[in-house]
């Protein structure tokens, strides 16, 4: 059969260029068949022309999914209660549930069993986030801060007793809040045992 060759493609995605060398056959027959190995369940379409194969999908650690997740909505980053968990700054742990931070839409895809989040934020912003591992995420303050922004707005439900602020730095989070709406810096406020802990 040839799908077991495509076992041979070490890249974490790939796309009909990628199965036509492997398979050697011209380009609009490998998009055929991705297309039928799609529909058979031994390949994951992320979007178009990328696609990963299910049993990889499966073995696939949090960083390598979270790679996948900033493909598919680009640009994004990971953010929210997925980044406060993947620093260990919160008791929830998030299982299957990878939550990102977008400027163009909110959408929600679902990848297997694993439930990809995009929350979309003004462009402004857009910012707070570095590479890490090949992947985008929030530095830590700016996870919680996103979280504030869409909690004041009344878009996310922010588990604030699961946090652990003594791993955050509380005077960059002020000094982020102040670019953060007035209406948002005004919901914070309310949250004062924060810079107490």
């Amino acid at each position: 059969m040839k799908y077991f060759q495509l076992r041979d493609i070490k890249k974490l995605y790939f796309g009909y260029e990628d199965i036509a060398q492997i398979l050697g056959i011209a380009q609009n027959s490998a998009k055929i068949t991705a297309h039928r190995y799609v529909k058979q369940g031994m390949l994951i379409r992320v979007k178009r022309n990328i696609y990963i194969l299910k049993e990889r999908w499966t073995s696939f650690d949090r960083e390598q999914k979270f790679i996948i997740a900033n493909i598919f909505q680009v640009p994004s980053y990971i953010s929210l209660m997925t980044a406060l968990d993947y620093y260990e700054i919160t008791t929830q742990i998030q299982r299957n549930f990878i939550e990102s931070i977008v400027i163009k839409r909110t959408i929600r895809k679902q990848i297997d069993d694993t439930v990809l989040n995009y929350t979309k934020v003004n462009a402004d912003l857009y910012r707070g986030f570095l590479k890490h591992q090949g992947f985008f995420i929030a530095e830590p303050e700016k996870a919680f801060l996103d979280g504030v922004y869409l909690m004041s707005l009344g878009r996310y439900a922010l588990d604030m007793p699961s946090i652990d602020f003594n791993k955050l730095d509380l005077e960059k989070i002020e000094r982020m809040a102040q670019s953060l709406p007035l209406k948002t810096q005004k919901f914070l406020n309310k949250y004062e045992y924060f810079r107490k802990t």
